[in-house]
Parts: structure tokens; C-alpha cells; sequence
């Protein structure tokens, strides 16, 4: 499982870092975070004490479905959903469609954060 990168930087400092690198003036390394976020505050939202425990229990027992993965964490469907369906925007989580139900998936489960 891969170390997720995530920075942390001022909306302006964002568009501003997304227009060079479409100008061709800023050229992205590796190294660089691939997830943004505009303050501290939003991403302890996202990666706050109970999603990390999600992330570990979707990696570590691998549920087949959202409804599995409720009973596994005792939370309730609707709000799992939303919840993955937020980590998936960030890219931080797969939801994979097979047949009827979705799988989800961890793309990580410890995090480098870079704050400018």
C-alpha cells in the first residue's frame, strides 16, 4: 500500500500552481502532492480519526461491498456512503461497481502532508 502525498496550500496558491503547469511554466515532479487541499481544517475533515480507521479497515479486511463494510464498522450505510464517496473525490479511496454492489477499495493508508 502506497504513502498517499497530500499539500496543503491557499485556493489562490492552488489555481495559480494549475495555470503554470498549463502554461508549461511549472513542471510537476514525482515528489510533488497529487491531492490538494485549501487548509488544514478541510483536510482533518477528510482524513479525520474515524475515516483513517475506515481506510485500515477497507485495507486490512477487504469488504466486498459498502454493506459489508457497515457491519465491519458499525456505521450506517447512507452516511458510509457519503463518506467514501468524499475519500473517492480526493482519490484516496476506489469505489469499484461489480454487478449490483460497489467495493471499496483503499488506495492508502498512511499519508506524507506538505504544508506551504
Amino acid at each position: 500500500m502506497e504513502t498517499i502525498k497530500v499539500g496543503i496550500m491557499p485556493q489562490d496558491k492552488i489555481r495559480e500552481r494549475v495555470l503554470m503547469i498549463a502554461k508549461g511554466t511549472y513542471q510537476v515532479s514525482d515528489s510533488d502532492p497529487k491531492i490538494w487541499f485549501t487548509s488544514m481544517r478541510s483536510l482533518a475533515e477528510v482524513l479525520s480519526d474515524d475515516n483513517r480507521t475506515l481506510l485500515h479497515t477497507i485495507s486490512e479486511q477487504k469488504p466486498e461491498s459498502i454493506h459489508e463494510l457497515a457491519i465491519m464498522s458499525g456505521r450506517q450505510e447512507s452516511n458510509l456512503s457519503r463518506t467514501l464517496k468524499t475519500l473517492s473525490s480526493y482519490d484516496i479511496v476506489d469505489l469499484v461497481k461489480e454487478g449490483k454492489q460497489i467495493r471499496p477499495i483503499a488506495k492508502g493508508t498512511t499519508f506524507e502532508i506538505l504544508a506551504t
